[in-house]
């Protein structure tokens, strides 16, 4: 029996996402090194996934990869890829799961990779918190809840972020594809 505890941190439960801490003997979440490592992993597992795909359609992209936060985040960038947005994101949302399928192939956890194309979703980012900004001021203004329009989980936890960020709550309501935000007043 070989011990394959050894190919790994000393103490790491890969399978829970905890170590054992050696003198109390508990577990702990792993530390910030494993974590970002980890999250790097999946950022190489996605990008070697994309560049194939990117192979397969015999498209031009340059790959940059990142952590931001607790996700891993990789970028496609390059000359004219709409087409691997599609309208409204809806593309880019595909790919983004297909991906986060392979980095789940190939590591056994699932994924919450972020993937952008030409840099759509930072735009949308911006959108969004400019969105979310005047509702809260109207909120704040009017005292009364306002709903917004259908939005993706992506577009949602943006709004939401920002709305939590100015000291209000807002809620997800309604069922996909119609699920939207609601701010609520203080």
């Amino acid at each position: 029996m070989t011990d394959a505890a050894n190919e790994t941190e000393p103490g790491a439960d890969t399978d829970t996402g905890t170590e054992v801490d050696g003198e109390t003997g508990t577990e702990a979440p792993l530390r910030e090194g494993s974590r970002i490592q980890r999250l790097e992993q999946e950022g190489d597992i996605a990008a070697d996934y994309l560049e194939e795909l990117l192979d397969i359609a015999d498209l031009d992209g340059d790959l940059d990869m990142d952590v931001e936060g607790d996700r891993a985040a990789v970028s496609i960038v390059g000359a004219d890829l709409s087409q691997l947005v599609g309208a409204n994101g809806e593309v880019l949302d595909a790919l983004q799961e297909l991906t986060r399928l392979a980095v789940y192939r190939e590591t056994g956890e699932r994924s919450r990779l972020m993937l952008d194309i030409s840099g759509y979703r930072a735009e949308k980012r911006t959108e969004l918190v400019k969105l979310a900004e005047e509702t809260v001021a109207h909120v704040k203004e009017t005292g009364a809840p306002v709903s917004l329009d259908p939005m993706s989980p992506f577009e949602r936890k943006v709004v939401h972020d920002t709305v939590a960020a100015a000291g209000l709550t807002s809620e997800s309501e309604g069922v996909e594809p119609r699920r939207h935000v609601v701010v609520l007043p203080a």
